[in-house]
C-alpha cells in the first residue's frame, strides 16, 4: 500500500533514564512528550518499556504486576495527552492480554487520543540480563503500518531492529517512517572491550534498514544504569534518526537525557528509491526459501 502522505513532518524521540516508580516515569514521559510537541514534534515516539526499569535483567513473577491492559490506564493518559497536544503518540507497553499471556506492545495513539492500533513484538531475546523469553509471547499481528494525520508509520521494538526481513515488510507496507522504541546498553563487564563495537553495530544495522528500503528510521533508546553494580546495565542512549540513504540527520549523546526532533520529507525517500531502486531490482520470484530456517 502507497502512503496518503507526500508532506514533510517532524518526528520526536524522547530519550530518558527510568526510575523504580512507574508513576514517575509516566508524568516524567507527559512532560517530555509536552517539551517535544513544544519543539514541533508531531509523532513523539517513547522508548522501549518506558514505565519501568529495564525489569527483564531478572526473572522475577512478581514483575508481571508491572503489566498492564491496552487500552489500559497509561493509554487513556497518554490519549489524553495526544488529543490535547494534537500529536501522535508512540507507547511501548508491558502488555497483560490475559492471565498469564504477555507481550511487549507498542501503542500508537492518534491525535483525537484513540488507539490506531498496536504492534506486538515479533522477535523476542533471551541473554544475560536480557531474560524476555520469561516475560513475553512472541507477537502474533506480524509487521503492520499505522496510517496517522502526519504519515504512515511502520513500528518495531528492540530485537526486532537487527532483523532486515522485519524492516523490509514494514516498508513495503508503504511506511514512510520506522520507529524502533528501545531498551538496549552494555554490561558493565564487556563494555571496556566490546562496548564501542557493540553500539557501532546497532547503529550500522539499522542504518543498513533505511538504506536498503530508502526509508526514514528513529531508534529511540534509554538512559542511565539500572540494576546492582556487577549485575546491571548501562544503557547507551545514542538515539537516532537516519534519512532515506542512512544519514544520520538527528543524534542523542550516550549519557544524558536528550529530546530530539528531525523533520523528514517523503520526497527525500522517492528521490533516493528513484536513484538506488533496490526495490524495483528486487527478484521476488528467487527468495522463496527465506522463509526456511536453514538450507541445508
Amino acid at each position: 500500500m502507497q502512503s496518503a502522505h507526500n508532506g514533510k513532518f517532524r518526528v520526536g524521540l524522547v530519550q530518558m533514564s527510568c526510575a523504580p516508580d512507574p508513576n514517575e516515569n509516566v508524568e516524567k514521559a507527559k512532560w517530555k512528550v509536552r517539551e517535544a510537541a513544544a519543539g514541533g514534534a508531531q509523532i513523539i515516539c517513547l522508548q522501549e518499556l518506558f514505565r519501568s526499569q529495564y525489569f527483564c535483567r531478572e526473572e522475577n513473577a512478581e514483575l508481571f504486576a508491572l503489566a498492564e491492559s491496552i487500552p489500559g490506564p497509561t493509554t487513556d493518559t497518554l490519549g489524553a495527552l495526544a488529543r490535547e497536544l494534537k500529536v501522535v503518540i508512540i507507547a511501548s507497553l508491558f502488555e497483560r492480554r490475559g492471565s498469564g499471556l504477555y507481550h511487549n506492545t507498542a501503542a500508537v495513539i492518534g491525535t483525537d487520543g484513540e488507539i490506531v492500533g498496536i504492534y506486538r513484538k515479533m522477535h523476542i531475546p533471551d541473554d544475560p540480563l536480557y531474560f524476555e523469553k520469561f516475560y513475553f509471547t512472541p507477537g502474533d499481528l506480524g509487521f503492520v503500518n499505522f496510517e496517522t494525520d502526519f504519515a504512515r508509520l511502520g513500528v518495531l521494538v528492540c530485537w526486532d531492529q537487527w532483523y532486515p526481513e522485519a524492516a523490509r515488510l514494514s516498508s513495503i507496507s508503504g511506511a514512510n517512517v520506522l520507529f524502533y522504541p528501545t531498551a538496549i546498553g552494555w554490561h558493565p563487564a564487556e563494555k571496556q572491550q566490546y562496548g564501542p563495537a557493540q553500539l557501532d553495530a546497532w547503529r550500522t544495522i539499522q542504518r543498513a534498514h533505511a538504506i536498503a528500503n530508502g526509508i526514514y528510521v528513529a531508534a529511540v533508546n534509554r538512559v542511565g544504569f539500572e540494576g546492582p553494580p556487577e549485575r546491571g546495565l548501562e544503557f547507551w542512549g545514542s538515539s537516532f534518526v537516519a534519512d532515506p540513504f542512512g544519514q544520520i540527520i538527528a543524534e542523542a549523546p550516550t549519557s544524558e537525557e536528550a529530546i530530539l526532533i528531525a523533520e523528514c520529507d517523503p520526497h527525500r525517500a522517492e528521490e533516493v528509491r528513484r536513484n538506488w531502486p533496490f526495490l524495483r531490482d528486487r527478484r521476488i520470484d528467487a527468495y522463496s526459501p527465506i522463509v526456511k530456517r536453514w538450507l541445508d
